[in-house]
C-alpha cells in the first residue's frame, strides 16, 4: 500500500485536510466508539506542534520524504494522520508505502541502490544487519539524540545502537504479555481472572474438560505473509521470561548461550503444553498443525464466536477486532497480563519500532527529528480514537491516549517495577530472529516437530560472526 501525502504550509496540526482525516479527527471526540474506556483519543482537539523547530532545517516547502514500513491497515490510517502537523509545518509530502513483506524486501531494496528515505524498523536485529552487513542507516542526527535522550529511558536508546553509534530513534512502544478473552464467557463460567501461570493451566484444562471440545480453550495463527510464524515466537520468550527469568533471557538473545540450552528447550516444552496440546487448541480452525496457516489477525476472532476462551497477543492487537467490537472490562473483549509462577513477579515483553534514514537531505533530518519528539507522540495518540497504540516516550500525555486499555499499558510501560524485555527475535541478528526462528516455530506446529529438534535447527543458522 502507498500513500502519497500532499499539504501546504501553515501552523497547525491535524487539521480537516481530507474526507478520511476529518472522520479520524470527529471520531475523536466521541469516545463512546466502541474502543472501550472513557476520554482521551484526541478529546483536547487538533493537536499542535511548534513549527519554528523546524526553521533550522531551511525552506522545505515542495521537498519529499519517503517512508518505508510495516504499518499497514487499519494503523496506517493514523499513522499518516500523525505526520500532517510536520507537513502543514514545513511543506514536505511523506511518501508512504506500507508492506507486510518489509522486513524481506527492504535488504533487497538496499543492496539494489533504491532504499526509501526513512524506514520504520521493527527490529533492532534488522537495524543491525542493515548497519554491518549493508553500511546502509545513517547515523541518528545530533537533534535525534538530544531528543531521545530527554524522552527516553537508556534502554530503548541502546536498542536504536549498533557497535557504540546511535542510529535509530524509537518510536511506538508495545506491551506483548497479554491474553485476550470474553469477560461475559468469563462471567457467565463463573471464571476468575487467572494471576499465576499455575493458575492460567489450570483454568485452561478446566474449560478443556468442561466444554469437551466446542469451545478450546485457545486459539492462535501465526500466518503473517513473509512474515509467517512470529506471533508464536512471542510465546516462546514470554515463557522463557517467565521459567527462566530475565538473565538468561539476556544471554539467550546475546548469544552467551545457546539457542537450544536446555533452559530455552524447556520453555518450549511449557509453551507447547498448551499450543501443541489437541485438547488446549485450535478453537474454531482446527488441530494444532492449523496454528501454522491460521492469520494471525484473523484468529482471536474466535472469542467473539465463543469457540475459544483465550488469545495470546500484544496490546496492538486491539486495532485488530472487527470493526463495531467493544474493548473494554464488561465489552465483548479485554485483555489480562500474561501471569508470572507468582504474584510477585511481573516480566514483561515489549517491543517498538526504530526510525532508520538511509539519506541525509535536510527534509529527511527534519522529519527524523520530528518523529522522535514527545510532539510526535501526542499528535499520534490524537490521531488514533479507536486505541492500540502506546509509546514509552516520557513526554507523551497518556490523557490524549483513546482507551483505558492503551493507558494501562501506557502505565506498564511507565512502571518502575516492570521487568521489561525487549522481543528477543528482534534483538537477535535478523537471518535469526526474523528468518529460522519463525521459519522453525511455524515447522513446530506444521510438522509436529520436537522442541529439541527445532531450537537445535535454529542454533545451526547463528552466524559465525
Amino acid at each position: 500500500m502507498t500513500i502519497r501525502m500532499a499539504s501546504k504550509r501553515r501552523a497547525a496540526a491535524l487539521v480537516a485536510t481530507g474526507a478520511s482525516l476529518a472522520l479520524i479527527l470527529s471520531a475523536c471526540a466521541d469516545t463512546d466508539d466502541g474502543g472501550g474506556g472513557e476520554g482521551g483519543g484526541g478529546d483536547a482537539g487538533p493537536y499542535e506542534i511548534d513549527c519554528a523547530a523546524y526553521d533550522e532545517f531551511g525552506d522545505l516547502e515542495g521537498t519529499e520524504v519517503s517512508v518505508y514500513t510495516t504499518i499497514v491497515e487499519p494503523e496506517a490510517e493514523t499513522q499518516t494522520a500523525s505526520y500532517v502537523p510536520f507537513e502543514d509545518c514545513t511543506g514536505v509530502t511523506i511518501n508512504y508505502e506500507g508492506s507486510r513483506e518489509m522486513e524481506a524486501q527492504l535488504p533487497v531494496r538496499v543492496q539494489a541502490g533504491n532504499p526509501p528515505d526513512i524506514a520504520i524498523l521493527p527490529q533492532p536485529g534488522l537495524l543491525q544487519t542493515l548497519v554491518r552487513q549493508y553500511d546502509a542507516v545513517l547515523p541518528a542526527p545530533e537533534q535525534v539524540e538530544a531528543n531521545v535522550d530527554e524522552g527516553w529511558a537508556p534502554e530503548w536508546k541502546e536498542y536504536g545502537t549498533v557497535d557504540g553509534t546511535f542510529y535509530a530513534a524509537p518510536l511506538g512502544s508495545n506491551v506483548k504479555s497479554y491474553v485476550w478473552y470474553s469477560p461475559a464467557m468469563f462471567e457467565e463460567a463463573g471464571y476468575e481472572i487467572p494471576e499465576t501461570w499455575d493458575e492460567l493451566t489450570e483454568l485452561t484444562a478446566t474449560i478443556a474438560e468442561t466444554t469437551e471440545g466446542a469451545a478450546k480453550p485457545w486459539c492462535a495463527g501465526v500466518e503473517s505473509g513473509d512474515a509467517t510464524g512470529w506471533p508464536a515466537t512471542d510465546w516462546i520468550e514470554d515463557v522463557v521470561l517467565r521459567t527462566a527469568g530475565p538473565d538468561v533471557y539476556d544471554q539467550w538473545y546475546t548469544h552467551e548461550i545457546p539457542f537450544n540450552d536446555p533452559q530455552i528447550v524447556e520453555a518450549f516444552d511449557t509453551a507447547g503444553e498448551i499450543l501443541k496440546n489437541p485438547d488446549y487448541v485450535n478453537g474454531g480452525l482446527g488441530e494444532v498443525d492449523s496454528i501454522a496457516s491460521a492469520s494471525w489477525t484473523d484468529a482471536g476472532y474466535q472469542i467473539l464466536d465463543q469457540n475459544c476462551w483465550m488469545h495470546r497477543a500484544a496490546n496492538f492487537y486491539q486495532t485488530q477486532w472487527p470493526e463495531g467490537t467493544e474493548v473494554a472490562p464488561d465489552g465483548d473483549v479485554y485483555a489480562f497480563y500474561l501471569p508470572a509462577e507468582t504474584t510477585d513477579e511481573r516480566p514483561t515483553l515489549v517491543a517498538g519500532e526504530f526510525i532508520g534514514a538511509f539519506t541525509d537531505r535536510p527534509e529527511v533530518q527534519a522529519f527524523q527529528t520530528y518523529l522522535s519528539t514527545s510532539d510526535w507522540a501526542n499528535a499520534k495518540a490524537s490521531a488514533t480514537p479507536a486505541g492500540g497504540w502506546v509509546s514509552a516516550n516520557n513526554g507523551l500525555d497518556q490523557e490524549l491516549l483513546a482507551t483505558d486499555f492503551d493507558r494501562l499499558s501506557a502505565e506498564i510501560l511507565a512502571d518502575p517495577a516492570t521487568v521489561a524485555r525487549f522481543d528477543a527475535s528482534d534483538l537477535m541478528p535478523s537471518e535469526v530472529g526474523a528468518g529460522s526462528f519463525w521459519a522453525g516455530i511455524t515447522e513446530w506446529f506444521a510438522s509436529d516437530l520436537s522442541s529439541q529438534e527445532v531450537t537445535d535447527d535454529i542454533e545451526g543458522s547463528w552466524p559465525s560472526n
